[in-house]
């Protein structure tokens, strides 16, 4: 894929200079790549460019062809729609830092106040954007105020029987967008979002509607990005603002989604799946995280064969309901997580509340808090835990350093499992005072092969 957009760049630089100097919009029959400055595009930051890149677009959807996005700082006061078989490219190779504002930088302000507007940049099938950073010049750290869609993939709204697939989201910078990127809640299908890294405000990704396999890749959502007096951030204030408003990956219909290596920091919910008028998720998540929020992973519903979550760290801090993961009523699918750390000064690191499965096979619980509560409460549902770990508190510990040898450590009871429990299987986990279970679930629990528990001291 690298080399595939590097030989891209490379014919972009060979073609463009002669058009960025020609200022006759006209297109011969051999044209593939549209310069939006040969349509009276002016990368000033002041100029409303709209209209001009809109008629490249359509003049690129004749035949297909990429729309070339100049270094420049390119205002919006309108959205845009990426008609099938256009491809919007600027010169970004990679997602910027944030610092300075350079490369292709689109401006966006419509929609304020107004969640429901259209997006920026409507996305219908066999397109794709790449190589730029989106930043909305209204949107102040002192008044965060709603606005619609980054980025929608769907099919045209006025085709009730419309679908769209194979649209791609790649190297795209996020400064600080309110709604990152939907799909749905038209059928869709094969989205591809890979390396799409920037702050969001109030939700980062929502699929819905996804009726063949579609990928996430290699997305990083900090506040990180929108922290720097280059584009008027504020470390303190947008890193509170997630953490009290952000959902940062929503799941709602889609079948086979596949995600790997996606993190956020911080977050109200790192990783929510719903039930919508279109139904459920199921999928495979591998090498996610999710940093300094109130709840890491939240299941409200997904479907039958449910999630499988490998290779994942999660931590939670003491906000809201301080969670790594909750298991809600009426999620009673399967949940599976493989390999996976939880940790960071929470109430529990997992509350399970479905009537469904969940398991934990091969994973580190740790709490830095002295909360009295068990690390995993089972209410309801069925579960296995097998070979795990359940750490102890070492209030000496420095930050970023392995323990020292403290002799004094908290651990709080690793396991509760509830009367409402219809099945429990533990087995053959381990801790740094040893496995404590408390069992109100009498028969419907086998417990077995877990280190003798010797009680811990404060």
């Amino acid at each position: 894929m690298r080399t595939i957009l590097t030989t891209c760049f490379l014919l972009l630089a060979a073609m463009l200079p002669g058009q960025a100097q020609d200022a006759d919009a006209s297109l011969t029959p051999n044209d593939s790549v549209f310069n939006i400055a040969r349509f009276g595009a002016v990368g000033d930051g002041a100029t409303d460019n709209t209209a001009a890149i809109q008629k490249a677009i359509d003049a690129a959807s004749v035949k297909g062809g990429v729309v070339f996005v100049p270094a420049g700082r390119w205002l919006c006061k309108g959205h845009l729609v990426l008609e099938m078989g256009v491809h919007l490219a600027g010169v970004n190779q990679a997602p910027q830092s944030w610092e300075p504002q350079s490369g292709s930088i689109l401006m966006p302000v419509e929609g304020r106040d107004n969640e429901e507007g259209p997006a920026f940049l409507e996305m219908r099938s066999s397109t794709s954007i790449t190589g730029v950073t989106i930043y909305y010049p209204e949107q102040t750290v002192s008044d965060i105020r709603p606005y619609p869609w980054t980025i929608r993939i769907r099919a045209n709204p006025s085709d009730s029987k419309g679908v769209s697939f194979d649209s791609t989201v790649s190297n795209v910078t996020l400064i600080n967008s309110y709604n990152g990127i939907r799909t749905g809640p038209t059928e869709n299908g094969r989205h591809r979002i890979m390396g799409v890294h920037g702050t969001v405000l109030r939700r980062g990704i929502y699929v819905d509607w996804v009726g063949d396999i579609g990928r996430i890749e290699n997305v990083q959502f900090h506040s990180h990005f929108w922290a720097h007096k280059a584009f008027q951030g504020d470390w303190n204030k947008v890193f509170d603002y997630m953490q009290k408003n952000l959902e940062a990956f929503v799941f709602g219909r889609t079948d086979w989604e596949y995600v790997t290596n996606t993190f956020v920091f911080p977050a109200k919910v790192g990783y929510r799946f719903i039930e919508t008028p279109n139904g459920s998720c199921n999928g495979q998540f591998s090498g996610i995280g999710a940093d300094a929020c109130e709840t890491a992973v939240v299941v409200e519903s997904i479907q039958p064969q449910g999630l499988l979550i490998t290779n994942g760290e999660f931590n939670s801090h003491r906000v809201g309901r301080a969670m790594q993961v909750i298991v809600e009523k009426g999620a009673n699918g399967n949940v599976r997580f493989v390999n996976c750390g939880f940790w960071g000064p929470v109430e529990h690191n997992a509350v399970l509340r479905g009537d469904g499965y969940t398991s934990f096979s091969d994973c580190y619980f740790s709490n830095n808090y002295d909360a009295p509560g068990a690390a995993i409460v089972v209410e309801t549902g069925k579960v296995q835990i097998q070979n795990c770990t359940f750490d102890a508190l070492a209030k000496a510990r420095k930050a970023g350093n392995s323990f020292a040898g403290e002799p004094l450590r908290y651990q709080p009871p690793s396991i509760e499992l509830k009367a409402g429990v219809r099945s429990a299987l533990v087995h053959g986990n381990n801790g740094y005072y040893g496995v404590k279970v408390i069992n109100e679930a009498g028969g419907h629990a086998i417990i077995t092969d877990n280190e003798p528990y010797v009680e811990s001291r404060r």
